[in-house]
């Protein structure tokens, strides 16, 4: 069988509704099933710090029956006395998947395409499947269903935007991207979900207008303003963003059982005011939590 990568949402689509229902059903069995990934061992390649994305893969294989390999890849040859392609063959005869966390799309792409073990993106400056497939976990839980939800996105159409777009589309669920002008995601993608939307029912479509966006919303989601890499000013996005901002007001104009999500790390005040992020409405730490699960299920599924 040819081994599979998840670089892009679109690599698992016509599994992605099975991910989600594996991750739940691994979330509920969590300490009771058996170590089906036994004597496998992930290589876990970080170009870019980590909290969650770390932590959750390590822990995530651990529960599975195998080991976890970190690597910092400034203290690696690869890209200095090593082609990226070498090292790719390399570590495909050492371990069974590698996850990357990389700055540029094009170095994963590079990895994936010469690795003949799975490659799973843990984020670049393009995608973040992992985190839109812990999202439909989150919005599954809390909301039942995805036919008929209105998710709105603001801020920064950044890689996490870019991911929950084919995520959305995939699910059948509509999505709103609301960011500045100058800030939209990637169009290619933008496109690409509106068809996927197109065909299974659902909308994806852009705004700039938060207030528009967000009436009789079910989920508002944000970003930091300022990615990893991102050498904008704090200043300037303050200016830019600064009317994306998901507080009191905005979330008084979605429905009232509104939920509110944040990938994190949040920067209270910014993207997100205090009092959204610490209120009842928000679910973002049960959103953080199912990074694990999901990714379990991906692991599960990939490396088995």
């Amino acid at each position: 069988m040819a081994k599979r990568d998840l670089i892009s949402v679109l690599d698992m689509k016509d599994e992605w509704p099975d991910l989600v229902d594996l991750s739940i059903k691994l979330k509920r069995e969590r300490g009771s099933h058996n170590a089906p990934l036994e004597g496998k061992t992930l290589i876990m390649m970080f170009e870019k710090p980590s909290t969650r994305t770390r932590i959750s893969f390590d822990v995530a294989i651990t529960e599975l029956g195998g080991h976890a390999l970190y690597i910092d890849v400034s203290k690696m040859q690869m890209g200095h006395g090593e082609t990226v392609e070498d090292t790719a063959k390399v570590m495909s005869r050492f371990a069974h998947g590698i996850m990357y966390r990389a700055y540029d799309y094009k170095m994963m792409d590079r990895i994936g395409e010469v690795a003949t073990i799975p490659v799973i993106s843990g984020l670049d400056n393009l995608e973040h499947p992992c985190q839109a497939l812990a999202d439909m976990v989150t919005i599954k839980e809390k909301k039942g269903s995805f036919r008929g939800r209105k998710l709105v996105y603001l801020g920064d159409g950044n890689n996490v935007c870019n991911s929950l777009l084919y995520a959305s589309a995939i699910m059948g669920l509509d999505m709103i991207a609301c960011c500045p002008a100058t800030r939209m995601p990637n169009a290619e993608i933008m496109l690409g979900a509106a068809r996927i939307a197109d065909a299974n029912g659902s909308r994806i479509i852009a705004s700039h207008d938060p207030s528009e966006a967000c009436k009789d919303a079910d989920i508002l989601y944000t970003d930091t303003w300022i990615s990893m890499g991102d050498d904008t000013s704090e200043e300037k996005a303050m200016k830019l963003f600064k009317m994306y901002q998901i507080n009191s007001e905005l979330l008084s104009i979605a429905k009232k059982d509104c939920v509110v999500m944040h990938c994190l790390p949040a920067h209270r005040g910014q993207e997100i005011s205090a009092e959204v992020m610490d209120g009842p409405q928000s679910i973002v730490f049960d959103q953080a939590e199912n990074r694990l699960h999901a990714q379990k299920a991906v692991l599960y599924t990939l490396l088995r």
